[in-house]
């Protein structure tokens, strides 16, 4: 499943392509990759690396930094989301600590892992 951030960048990076007036083809040529691969970009499917943000940026015209316009409102990508997420960490921290038996810690580790894996 894509990242939100990779889907709204990769809307961004569509949206800039198609106001230039560059088809697929010519910025994949531009990337080095297929047309097929700048769709997956464009969709989130596939990560954007920062070589390949820079090069879209220079293609498009456009400063780097526009191709992450609009995205504060999506999950994960402002400053108090992070402040949250910290706020959380530390509470399950404190929580963590207060458990000393072993077993229990073993059993909730192995549950910890097992939600993650099932959550990727």
């Amino acid at each position: 499943m894509a990242h939100p951030v990779d889907t709204a960048v990769g809307a961004r990076v569509r949206e800039l392509r198609i106001r230039a007036g560059v088809s697929q083809v010519e910025l994949g040529r531009a990337l080095g990759v297929s047309f097929q691969q700048v769709q997956k970009y464009e969709k989130g499917s596939n990560r954007m690396g920062a070589s390949k943000l820079v090069l879209i940026s220079k293609t498009l015209g456009v400063p780097v930094e526009a191709l992450f316009d609009g995205i504060d409102g999506v999950d994960g990508a402002t400053g108090d989301n992070h402040e949250a997420l910290d706020k959380e960490a530390s509470k399950i921290a404190r929580d963590w600590a207060r458990i000393t038996d072993s077993k229990t810690r073993d059993t909730l580790r192995t549950v910890l892992h097992s939600l993650a894996r099932a959550a990727a």
